[in-house]
C-alpha cells in the first residue's frame, strides 16, 4: 500500500537524524476541515434517511398487521374467497418492508464506516498535537510526519467519494451485489488507513521514548503520551 511505503521512508527518516531539537513553527493540515465537513454532510444524510425509512417502516408494518389480522379473522371457507387485489396488496406490503429493512441496514453500516472516519481524524488530531510539542523530534522530522498523515488523510478523503456514491447508488440503478461490493471495499480501505495510522503512531511514540536520556525523561514521556508504565 502506498500509505505504508510513506510510513517506513518517514520511519527511516526519522531514525537518520542525529541531533532531534524541539521545532519552531506549527503546521497544519487544511484537509483535515475537509474531511471533517464530508464526513458530517454524510451522516447527517444517513440519519436523515433512516429516520424516513424507519417512519415508512412503522407504516408498513401497521397496515401489513391489520390485512395480517383481517386475514386471521376470515374462515377457511372464506379465506378462498379474498379477493386478489387483498392478496396482492398483503404481498406487496410485506415484500416493500423486507426491502426497507434491508436498505436501512445498508444505511447503518455505511454510517459504521463514516464514524471510524472520525475515530481515525480524532486519532490523527490527538498524536499530531503531541507530536509538534515534544522535543525529542526536530522540525524536519515534524515535516516528514505531515507527509505521512498528508497521505493517510488523502486516501480517507476518497474513501468519502466511495460512500457518496453508495449512497447516490439508492437513486439509481444498482445491484444489491454491487452495492455490497462498494461498502465492502470502502470498509476495507478505512480499515486499512485507521491501522496504518495507529501504527505510525506508535511508532513514533516509541522513537521518543527510546531517545529519552535518563529514566526521569522516559517517565515523563510516557506521561505525556499516556503510556502505561
Amino acid at each position: 500500500m502506498k500509505t505504508k511505503r510513506k510510513i517506513s521512508l518517514c520511519l527511516l527518516c526519522l531514525l537518520l537524524v542525529s541531533s532531534p531539537a524541539r521545532p519552531t513553527t506549527v503546521i497544519a493540515l487544511p484537509i483535515v476541515g475537509v474531511i471533517t465537513a464530508a464526513i458530517k454532510k454524510v451522516i447527517l444524510a444517513i440519519d436523515l434517511r433512516i429516520q424516513r425509512l424507519q417512519n415508512e417502516t412503522i407504516w408498513l408494518q401497521n397496515a401489513h398487521k391489520k390485512l395480517e389480522n383481517t386475514l386471521s379473522k376470515l374462515k377457511l371457507d372464506d379465506i378462498s374467497q379474498w379477493t386478489q387485489k387483498q392478496k396482492d396488496l398483503y404481498k406487496n406490503y410485506y415484500d416493500e418492508l423486507m426491502k426497507v429493512k434491508s436498505i436501512i441496514s445498508y444505511y447503518q453500516r455505511i454510517r459504521n464506516i463514516s464514524e471510524k472516519q472520525v475515530r481515525l481524524v480524532d486519532e490523527y488530531q490527538r498524536a499530531w498535537r503531541l507530536f509538534k510539542l515534544d522535543p525529542h523530534f526536530n522540525l524536519a522530522e515534524i515535516e516528514y510526519m505531515q507527509k505521512v498523515y498528508s497521505g493517510i488523510l488523502n486516501e480517507s478523503l476518497e474513501n468519502i467519494d466511495q460512500i457518496f456514491l453508495i449512497l447516490d447508488s439508492f437513486t439509481i440503478q444498482m445491484s444489491d451485489s454491487k452495492r455490497l461490493e462498494i461498502i465492502n471495499t470502502a470498509a476495507d480501505q478505512i480499515d486499512a488507513n485507521y491501522d496504518d495510522l495507529r501504527l505510525f503512531n506508535r511508532q513514533n511514540r516509541q522513537l521518543s521514548l527510546q531517545r529519552a536520556k535518563t529514566k526521569h525523561d522516559a517517565d515523563a514521556i510516557k506521561k505525556f503520551y499516556g503510556i502505561p508504565n
